[in-house]
């Protein structure tokens, strides 16, 4: 029994006290009704396995409309937890940022529009469970497959699945200066306690303000080094494996590893999305890793930026972020420049 990304070398490989099962909104009626009702101000069980297992596969589908990519909340429970080690708006999870629908490949998120999949593998020990979270005043529904293995004995030396998002409208400081050497100001993306490694995140940045925002570098802080950490980088779009801007005037791209994957406008306002995963190459961490990145050069650009983060780890000493209220949740739009700050105030182009 092992987990990770199976090879054509070792597909042939036979299993041993492995069961293939599955979770799913089917109609058990024999109908083809097979959506799931999420109504307004509920959370329901998508599933609850026992015993020792791995969740290979996730499939889900819905609509975007009326922002219900932020709407409903996913989040999962591995051996007993009580609070989650997944907490995520649907859609960000799977990588679809501003509450959109879009088409984008990796290795381990992929969406087809609306057909969203992970192919994280998610151990457990003792049980799982995954709940969605409907807290807005609107109905909702989900199509969903959950394909899992059973195991006679849980996996050794694995960590737990861990995904996670935050926000914030970040701003500049009125006093700042040319330089950034503590990177306290920095947009925070993951901030962990325990034994674990990093896989990777998706990063959404919306900005009203035109000029390139993509200059703010990342910095990886390990087991709580102080600045300048040891992995400090050159780049947000070196980061995430691009150079020049993206080339920002053409096109997307996807790669098995990396993308930008949802392009705003050629004066660099609108919403932008960009993934990378350290499939090959993870962050180790003992004790605790906070990974950050700059909102500009030495944070100097201002914009509503949202990511999701994903890692593996053991010994979590502290409950994830709260994703907040739907509202709190909501994309940025018309009407929404009176709760950005700054003088340099002008209408989004969208």
């Amino acid at each position: 029994m092992e987990i990770g990304i199976a090879s054509l070398g070792n597909l042939a490989k036979l299993g041993k006290g492995v069961r293939s099962r599955r979770w799913s909104s089917y109609d058990k009626s024999g109908g083809n009704g097979d959506s799931w009702p999420i109504p307004a101000g509920t959370t329901v069980m998508l599933g609850e396995m026992q015993g020792a297992g791995c969740i290979r596969h996730i499939w889900m589908t819905t609509t975007d409309g009326n922002n219900n990519l932020r709407r409903l909340v996913l989040r999962m429970y591995w051996d007993g937890e009580e609070t989650p080690s997944v907490q995520c708006p649907i859609g960000d999870f799977f990588g679809l940022g501003h509450a959109k629908a879009n088409y984008f490949q990796s290795l381990p998120l992929q969406a087809f529009w609306l057909g969203m999949n992970c192919w994280f593998p998610m151990p457990y020990s003792k049980s799982a469970k995954i709940t969605i979270t409907n807290d807005s005043k609107d109905d909702s529904f989900l199509y969903f497959y959950i394909d899992y293995q059973e195991y006679d004995k849980p996996l050794e030396g694995v960590g737990n699945f861990h995904a996670n998002w935050r926000r914030e409208l970040v701003v500049r400081k009125p006093d700042r200066t040319n330089l950034n050497t503590t990177g306290d100001d920095n947009y925070l993306i993951l901030d962990v306690e325990g034994k674990g490694h990093y896989v990777g995140c998706c990063l959404h940045i919306d900005t009203n303000e035109p000029g390139w925002w993509g200059e703010g570098d990342d910095m990886f802080f390990v087991d709580g080094e102080k600045w300048p950490p040891n992995m400090h980088g050159t780049g947000t779009e070196d980061y995430f494996c691009g150079a020049w801007n993206y080339n920002i005037l053409t096109q997307t791209y996807c790669t098995p590893y990396y993308g930008y994957s949802f392009k705003g406008n050629s004066d660099y306002t609108g919403k932008h999305s960009q993934y990378r995963f350290h499939i090959e190459d993870p962050v180790y961490f003992e004790k605790s890793l906070r990974f950050s990145i700059e909102h500009g050069h030495a944070n100097d650009r201002q914009g509503d930026w949202t990511s999701t983060a994903y890692w593996y780890q053991i010994g979590r000493s502290k409950p994830l972020p709260e994703v907040g209220t739907f509202e709190d949740r909501l994309p940025y739009a018309f009407g929404g420049l009176e709760r950005w700050p700054g003088k340099d105030r002008r209408e989004l182009p969208y």
